[in-house]
């Protein structure tokens, strides 16, 4: 769970290099309304990362982009072109918003992610931006056609 990390092991699991599984499989960039989960690993195989993709069905620009551990913990979380976020102090971030892991609250601060992404209006730029911020070295190959 969130709250079984700490700052310090959370923050090490950001940074740390991360690949995918499966180098040869070319993944589908998800369509409006559909998601993809993609398994992620270490260098030595013994951390468990996903990387997940999901689509808004309406608006076609509303999209999340996520990095968990071990299946259930949320390390990083980028939300693009939807609802503000408010966090727990009550400051309300408009999106584009970066969620990332805080100890004893997960993923329920957010700060705005024009710093640290180019042009978040691009889908696959933006994923590509994601994949680095959380430091997957060898990412998936996405579908080109579909991003």
């Amino acid at each position: 769970m969130a709250d079984d990390l700490t700052q310090a092991e959370a923050d090490s699991l950001l940074r740390m290099e991360k690949h995918c599984v499966d180098d040869v499989r070319v993944w589908a960039f998800p369509g409006p309304g559909g998601s993809t989960v993609i398994p992620l690993t270490d260098p030595g195989k013994v951390e468990e990362f996903i990387l997940d993709v999901q689509r808004s069905q309406i608006r076609v620009t509303k999209a999340t982009y996520q990095n968990r551990h071990q299946n259930t913990t949320i390390l990083a979380r980028l939300d693009l072109d939807g609802p503000p976020h408010r966090n727990p102090d009550g400051q309300v971030i408009p999106c584009p918003h970066l969620h990332v892991f805080r100890e004893g609250f997960g993923v329920k601060w957010a700060v705005s992610a024009q710093s640290q992404f180019t042009n978040t209006a691009d889908l696959a730029q933006t994923i590509r931006e994601f994949m680095t911020y959380i430091n997957v070295t060898r990412p998936p190959t996405f579908q080109a056609s579909l991003i």
